[in-house]
């Protein structure tokens, strides 16, 4: 059937124009089968229709989704040594990096970038999976640092994305090195007494679940993202027994406590608007209180918005939000 690519597709992108038509008019949902149109993927965010599987998100589409009116301001990473190892493989690491770039447009694994979130400032550091997975090298590891100093100076809540396989073993233990670096600049931030956000998509593996993915106020997932620091296969074969069902997915995590909230990702931008608000101590905007208002969305296989009281269980569990609340005075004793 290769007159179906010969002639077909060159023929539809003739009459429409090359830039409208994709590769690929139709995608296959790797969840339930069903053959779904890229317009409709487009405007569902990725999300099939049928069975709310969470396909990966483009990391600028994931960007437009978060940001007010879809724009942003992205900031220059500092410059990093592009092959510090002169490490070579099957090709030299810096082969590799000119592929990944040219693939997706793209720099680094990461993009940062500031702007407005339901009317809160924010810096978001949003990873890119389809740059060499997402791995945290000393480029990543300098754009979370930037993005968690440029939070600290505009007085911003900070929102770190990943979606990453870990470590970037091209860069040895230079790359291990931006676990500590990391870790230390978002607790920077909340030394400040400002708000630090991750959401967990899938995936979110290695050593950037061993760092700062897992030190967020309040951990947030999408759907069926896969969540832990070795992979399945290889944490079964060392314990040597057979992993129950949905081991290191987000409703696994959740439910044995490792994860606060299961969102869709439709609902992810009003419902990280109602935290920011609870956590700053601000009312919700009107937007966030109306998108609120659709708890019976009636999405197949999502979840809608949690409810007000849901959301401000989760920012006062464990006191992960008191730290953002002003010491109350002590009653004088009798």
């Amino acid at each position: 059937m290769n007159w179906l690519t010969t002639f077909v597709r060159p023929k539809i992108r003739s009459l429409v124009g090359s830039k409208e038509v994709p590769e690929n008019l139709w995608r296959k949902c790797p969840a339930c089968d069903h053959m779904l149109f890229h317009k409709e993927l487009e405007k569902s965010w990725q999300v099939c229709s049928h069975c709310g599987h969470h396909m990966r998100l483009p990391v600028r589409k994931r960007l437009e989704l978060l940001f007010d009116g879809g724009t942003w301001t992205p900031i220059e990473l500092p410059p990093i040594p592009q092959d510090p190892l002169k490490f070579k493989d099957l090709k030299r690491y810096s082969d590799r990096m000119k592929e990944a770039q040219a693939k997706t447009g793209e720099k680094e694994a990461i993009i940062v970038a500031h702007g407005w979130l339901m009317g809160i400032p924010v810096v978001v550091a949003a990873f890119d999976f389809s740059f060499m997975g997402g791995s945290m090298g000393m480029a990543v590891g300098e754009g979370l640092v930037a993005a968690a100093e440029l939070a600290v100076l505009q007085r911003a809540s900070l929102i770190v994305i990943p979606a990453s396989g870990g470590a970037r073993m091209q860069e040895g233990i230079l790359s291990l090195m931006q676990m500590a670096r990391t870790t230390v600049a978002v607790q920077r931030v909340k030394d400040a007494g400002l708000p630090y956000m991750v959401l967990l998509t899938d995936p979110t593996t290695g050593g950037v679940t061993a760092s700062f993915a897992m030190l967020g106020d309040i951990a947030i997932s999408e759907p069926g993202a896969v969540i832990g620091f070795a992979g399945a296969r290889v944490i079964q074969n060392t314990i040597r027994e057979t992993l129950p069902d949905g081991f290191q997915r987000a409703e696994y995590l959740r439910d044995h406590g490792m994860v606060d909230l299961v969102v869709n990702r439709a609902d992810l931008k009003a419902t990280l608007g109602r935290i920011l608000s609870i956590l700053l101590r601000r009312d919700p905007p009107a937007e966030v209180l109306a998108l609120s208002l659709d708890a019976d969305s009636g999405r197949s296989g999502t979840r809608a918005t949690p409810p007000a009281g849901d959301v401000e269980e989760a920012a006062r569990r464990d006191g992960q939000a008191e730290a953002h609340d002003e010491a109350e005075p002590e009653e004088d004793e009798a």
